[in-house]
């Protein structure tokens, strides 16, 4: 049995292309999606959505997101998504790209916005003004995604690039974070996070992540630290906690299957760990879930 939380490529939602698709638009009148994404699941594409009418329930690394007219919704690939429920009448519109697409030419790599990160909020209840303005520019997305032109990829990657610095202040403020430069340490952490994104199932030790940043062990810890208010070994061990945690919510996987797919010694190892980081052991879990 396939013990991993499977990951949707963006091709997944489109009809078949001569290429792999780097981009896609949904809006009401698409076809709806034949994916179970009422499981959880990952992807190889970031969304920026806004809903329109009727109301869903979203799950986000198990945090839980009500989604309703207004709602600005923001996924990369690096979080662990479910929609559990969906109202007869919701409707929304959603640009889904990959990083291949946004940052071609030059352009901004999308994990340099910070309502891209792991740690993110990923769904704001925008006011109305500002509901409308991020709806008028999806709807010139969605126009153009349906408009032939020579120059069609180059038009969406402009609108794209628009959409994410619209997103940027909307993100900042009402997050109580206003746009600065960031200082090295931040940078550090950053590249750090989206290494842990990659390759936490497997490489639990700092100096792998160090070598990756071409630091000092040390100095990535005393970093990590500064910038975040977190320890690495402490961002380490969250990610594969909910790894854990969302894997145990499949009865038909046994503890030890979970413990392999994250590469555990063995189900006493894991058992400690989780106990250690979850304070309770992972049969209690699975019970209390």
């Amino acid at each position: 049995m396939n013990a991993t939380i499977p990951v949707y490529q963006l091709a997944t939602l489109t009809e078949t292309e001569e290429k792999p698709a780097a981009i896609f638009f949904l809006g009401p009148n698409s076809p709806p999606s034949q994916l179970p994404i009422h499981l959880p699941y990952r992807s190889n594409y970031y969304k920026i959505g806004l809903g329109l009418q009727g109301s869903a329930r979203l799950h986000v690394n198990l945090e839980a997101y009500d989604v309703g007219p207004g709602s600005l919704v923001m996924l990369s690939p690096y979080v662990i998504k479910q929609w559990p429920a969906m109202s007869a009448d919701f409707d929304s519109l959603s640009i889904f790209f990959t990083k291949e697409f946004i940052a071609a030419n030059g352009g901004p790599g999308p994990d340099t916005f910070a309502f891209f990160a792991r740690d993110a909020q990923h769904v704001l209840a925008l006011p109305p003004a500002q509901a409308a303005s991020i709806e008028a520019l999806l709807r010139t997305i969605e126009q153009r995604y349906g408009a032939p032109h020579v120059y069609r990829e180059e038009i969406l990657r402009s609108l794209l690039h628009i959409l994410l610095h619209e997103t940027a202040p909307i993100y900042g403020a009402l997050r109580g974070s206003a746009k600065a430069a960031q200082p090295r340490s931040h940078l550090i952490a950053a590249e750090f996070k989206a290494l842990v994104n990659t390759h936490y199932a497997t490489q639990r030790g700092l100096a792998f992540y160090a070598d990756k940043l071409c630091i000092s062990p040390k100095h990535l810890a005393e970093t990590i630290k500064e910038a975040t208010g977190k320890r690495a070994v402490a961002w380490l061990a969250d990610a594969v906690l909910l790894e854990a945690q969302v894997l145990l919510l499949n009865p038909a996987l046994t503890i030890g299957q979970v413990a392999d797919t994250l590469h555990f010694a063995d189900q006493s190892t894991f058992g400690r760990f989780f106990r250690n980081n979850a304070g309770v052991s992972p049969a209690a879990y699975r019970q209390r879930a």
